[in-house]
């Protein structure tokens, strides 16, 4: 995953941000709007338009008469009149596909967030091309009761001040907690990791009636990062949270689900909280948790700790106790991430200021734009030609790129000719010699096709690092531009990849990941996902009905909507039965 490769921490890291950050330009929308005083906006707008087309008609009508009794100066009068007419048929067109745009995405978000405080909230729908998965009538209502829950029972609220003082004062009896219980999110690993993280445990806290709050991280840069995305509550954990040295909890702690599970035999007398570990490389004890129907021992507990650098849902839909409940909120099982990410992970606005301003430079005006996205699990850092034969190979085979002319030589027209297709080509990845060996492809050489293409990268940070804000914003930046592409290539076990596919609906292209990258590319260098889901590095290998941990069988062949991932043969992802490749 991800995390397996060298970091730095952030105290050496460097204080000022690539060129890219520095970019101004203001965001398409400057203040709240009341519903009133849009429709008259609206309708202000829409005779407004009425007066410069009639305007504009006329003008064209009479041009030619002009421009014959004023002589041949201009030269091209018809030219001069179609493009005329054309760009008031594509500013019409611009107008009538933003009015379309549903920013509460089919009541996913909820109206009534000051569009200051975060813009990307309400205006990703203008640049995300559409909802790939629509959100359920049941979802929608079960996100409004987790929001009323978080309100009522989150940090600044009696009951949280109650919570806090018999978790600090060392209280086990349960039975009079307000109707409110916690799940504590640890933060830890890359951020792709955490990204899945945050969506894995707004699940289960949804499934379990259990206010989420997130820890900030080393660093505090939760908030560097997202928006809040409850109305009217945090989910931020608070600074002054008065479990002590929390985040050094292990699969030992006598809290641990395991050692509870196995060694107590379910109880939890004496204990204040319980720890879940889900890291993906939890012993089969621990992920016993996947198991718990929450009606054995983990009710009786006010606090849950949890730590996971990987994504959980497919592992909970192999609980017989949440299965049902589910399948009502996501009949479509591969929209899973697509849905909850969307809800929940909105970047701030100098993030989405960096990824508007890079989107509408480089990007927007293509026909067309693929995102290819690059991991290399290796402490080098150095470039590998073999990653780059399979990056081509894989955009060959699968037609994801223009192929290039084969014979030199010929002389190149004046101009692209009339309706020539431009490509825009996103890279990301931490080192910048993959992108510029791909463009130096297409400048060398012609596409056989005449098409036009652009190859661009808008950081190379050379290594990750952990909890370091710029790092992590610019990170978070690339995440979003991946998900506003056309198409995508993946790097096979990465996270950040992931995350970029399933934020924009996107069923990827990913490639294998080499075990040597000094040998020759894989082949075939990739393959077409079977969903548009993230794979979990660290599901089940044991049934939930028998809870057999010593013994380890084939977990994806018992639901089928989960599979073995395409990637890492002990993953599992969920995927639409009735879908399959045709995502």
């Amino acid at each position: 995953m991800d995390a397996d490769v060298e970091t730095r921490s952030s105290a050496g890291a460097r204080d000022e941000p690539s060129g890219w950050l520095g970019i101004e330009e203001a965001p398409p929308f400057t203040r709240k709007k009341t519903a009133a005083a849009a429709k008259q906006a609206a309708a202000g707008v829409r005779r407004w338009s009425s007066v410069v087309n009639a305007t504009l008609v006329v003008l064209i009508m009479t041009a030619p008469l002009l421009l014959v009794l004023l002589g041949g100066g201009l030269g091209a009068p018809a030219v001069w009149i179609k493009s005329t007419v054309a760009g008031i048929g594509s500013q019409s067109q611009r107008v009538a596909e933003s009015s379309k745009r549903d920013v509460l995405l089919g009541g996913l978000l909820v109206p009534g967030f000051d569009e200051q405080s975060c813009a990307s909230r309400y205006q990703a729908a203008y640049y995300h091309k559409s909802m790939a998965r629509r959100p359920s009538p049941y979802l929608i209502k079960r996100l409004r009761e987790q929001e009323a829950l978080q309100r009522r029972c989150g940090p600044g609220t009696e009951p949280y001040a109650r919570a806090s003082e018999r978790l600090r004062s060392g209280q086990t009896d349960a039975r009079d907690v307000d109707g409110c219980s916690y799940l504590v999110l640890i933060s830890y690993r890359g951020l792709g990791n955490r990204m899945l993280a945050m969506a894995s445990a707004f699940l289960y806290a949804l499934l379990t009636d259990r206010v989420l709050l997130v820890d900030p991280g080393y660093g505090n840069t939760l908030a560097d990062l997202f928006c809040e995305p409850f109305p009217g509550a945090t989910w931020a954990l608070p600074a002054d949270f008065p479990l002590a040295n929390f985040k050094e909890l292990g699969e030992d702690a006598p809290e641990s689900y395991g050692n509870v599970a196995v060694n107590r035999s379910g109880s939890v007398a004496g204990l204040r909280f319980m720890y879940l570990h889900l890291d993906h490389a939890a012993s089969p004890a621990s992920r016993l948790v996947y198991c718990d129907d929450h009606r054995q021992f983990l009710h009786r507990v006010q606090w849950a700790i949890i730590r996971t650098d990987q994504y959980m849902a497919p592992g909970l839909f192999f609980n017989p106790a949440y299965q049902e409940e589910l399948g009502r909120l996501f009949p479509r099982k591969d929209s899973v991430f697509h849905l909850l990410s969307r809800y929940l992970l909105h970047p701030t606005n100098d993030i989405w200021g960096m990824v508007t301003r890079y989107y509408n430079s480089y990007l927007r005006n293509a026909d067309e734009q693929l995102g290819i996205q690059i991991r290399v699990f290796d402490t080098s850092r150095k470039p590998f030609q073999s990653v780059l034969d399979q990056i081509l190979a894989c955009a060959s085979r699968e037609h994801l790129l223009p192929a290039v002319a084969t014979t030199g030589g010929a002389a190149p027209p004046a101009l692209p000719a009339a309706g020539a297709r431009s490509v825009a080509v996103l890279v990301t990845g931490l080192n910048s010699w993959y992108q510029e060996s791909i463009r130096e492809v297409y400048w060398t050489s012609a596409t056989a096709g005449g098409e036009v293409v652009s190859v661009h990268q808008p950081s190379h940070e050379e290594y990750q690092i952990w909890f370091y804000s710029k790092h992590d914003m610019k990170a978070l930046a690339e995440i979003y531009l991946l998900s506003l592409t056309d198409r995508i290539v993946t790097s096979g076990w990465s996270t950040f990849g992931y995350v970029g596919h399933g934020l924009g609906g996107h069923t990827p292209w990913v490639m294998f990941r080499p075990m040597n990258y000094s040998e020759p590319a894989p082949d075939p260098p990739c393959t077409r996902a079977m969903s548009m889901e993230p794979c979990s590095h660290g599901a089940l290998s044991f049934e939930c009905t028998r809870k057999e941990i010593d013994k380890v069988i084939d977990t994806g062949v018992l639901l089928p909507h989960v599979r073995p991932c395409e990637d890492m043969s002990w993953g599992l992802k969920l995927t639409d039965p009735a879908v399959g490749n045709k995502v």
